[in-house]
């Protein structure tokens, strides 16, 4: 009876888990298969100005699927911005769960690789860098002190970046980042599937007044004894104590033979330290029992402070967007995810790094051909160099002294 009871037990489990899979919803998933374009639209945004960039299709230079495709931006020192419309979908008591993946191929310098989800109209052939967005969440990097990977949040119109300090990769290849927010206002954020950060949107970001302040009035109470040892009471010191002198003659010392009191004077062994001399006294310290501990200022109910419980709560989303500007191009954007089931994101993360390997192969074959070709260019370069060098000095030789240089000619030749 136990062993059925059991049986029931988990196949009850399952049917929940199950059930949990089912109501979960994907709103936006993107691989950027040959379709894709029938889903994007590309900006004029700054093309006017002859500022505007592209996007490839294509796996990179390197990779682990060559068929395994995603968006490159393209010609250097541009602006790029590209949108997708989606199934209009609120975030109110449900998981939000933002993801994708991104490959540094160039040397970027400086340059963002974040995508931004969009609420309300968008404009598309229009959308840009001043369009207003709900979540803006990636990496943007500029010299080597700025790896910033930024979660932007939009609340009332107003836009508040996370205030800890995030690091994104710098490697040249592909990575996934992971932002999850939950009804309870906490966070997670994940790359390449682990926890980089996570904690709460109260205290994370300058978004609500703080719940609780310092209270800057308070003062330390009188009787707080915040003295962890004291003197013990009951230390007496010994008798004789203060008669023992800090330096002793040296009774080491010996009159030198030839010493004649009547010309050098009396003769006086040198000072030594008294081995016995213990400095002044000091009574012994022990615990305190009416130690209270280090006073610190009390913490109080801020009065400014007017709670919502809808802070994690998004304007309802309709589009996710790209809008960079990069110094190089050839970042690769792919497998972008909206939906509200973590465990969903996870697996897909799984997936498509379980070949992170033959990426990494691939990477390294192309580094040894690059490097290759730069020293056979530095090499070309240099014969090159000699090679205009020599005949700058045949010309002027000839030119001053066409006899001589004759006579060299012949004996080279």
């Amino acid at each position: 009876m136990e062993i059925r009871m059991n049986q029931f037990l988990l196949l009850l489990l399952t049917l929940q888990i199950a059930i949990g899979f089912a109501v979960s919803e994907i709103f936006f998933e993107e691989r950027f298969e040959d379709e894709w374009k029938s889903r994007w639209v590309l900006s004029d945004w700054k093309r006017s100005e002859g500022k505007a960039g592209t996007f490839k299709h294509t796996a990179g230079k390197w990779n682990s699927d060559p068929d395994d495709r995603g968006i490159q931006t393209y010609k250097d020192a541009k602006h790029y911005a590209i949108s997708a419309k989606i199934p209009e979908f609120s975030n109110k008591n449900r998981t939000l769960v933002f993801q994708y993946s991104i490959k540094f191929e160039q040397d970027i310098e400086c340059g963002g690789g974040y995508i931004k989800l969009l609420s309300g109209y968008v404009n598309q052939k229009k959308f840009g860098g001043d369009t207003p967005y709900s979540l803006m969440f990636g990496p943007d990097i500029c010299g080597p002190q700025t790896k910033k990977l930024h979660v932007i949040l939009s609340y009332q119109g107003q836009n508040y970046p996370i205030k800890k300090d995030l690091q994104c990769e710098t490697d040249k290849l592909t990575h996934f980042y992971t932002f999850i927010l939950r009804p309870d206002a906490t966070y997670s954020v994940l790359v390449d599937n682990r926890e980089r950060e996570s904690g709460s949107m109260y205290e994370d970001w300058d978004i609500l007044p703080p719940r609780k302040i310092k209270h800057v009035r308070a003062k330390k109470p009188t009787d707080w004894d915040d003295r962890e040892y004291i003197d013990d009471p009951d230390g007496v010191k010994p008798e004789g104590y203060d008669s023992i002198p800090a330096e002793i003659p040296d009774p080491k010392a010996r009159k030198p033979a030839d010493w004649d009191e009547d010309d050098d004077g009396i003769w006086r062994p040198k000072k030594v330290p008294n081995p016995a001399y213990k400095g002044p006294w000091k009574p012994k310290k022990i615990k305190n029992p009416n130690y209270k501990g280090k006073w610190k200022i009390p913490w109080i109910d801020n009065p400014e402070f007017e709670d919502d419980p809808d802070l994690y709560v998004l304007k309802p989303i309709k589009y996710v967007g790209i809008e960079v500007w990069q110094v190089k191009a050839g970042s690769v954007f792919d497998n972008i995810l909206v939906c509200d089931e973590p465990q969903y994101a996870k697996e897909v993360v799984n997936e498509i790094l379980a070949n992170k390997d033959v990426e990494k192969e691939a990477f390294e074959e192309a580094e040894k051909v690059r490097v290759a070709n730069e020293e056979a260019d530095a090499k070309r370069t240099k014969e090159d160099g000699e090679s205009r060098r020599k005949d700058k000095d045949h010309r002027r030789r000839r030119r001053h002294d066409p006899e001589e240089y004759l006579d060299d000619y012949h004996d080279e030749l």
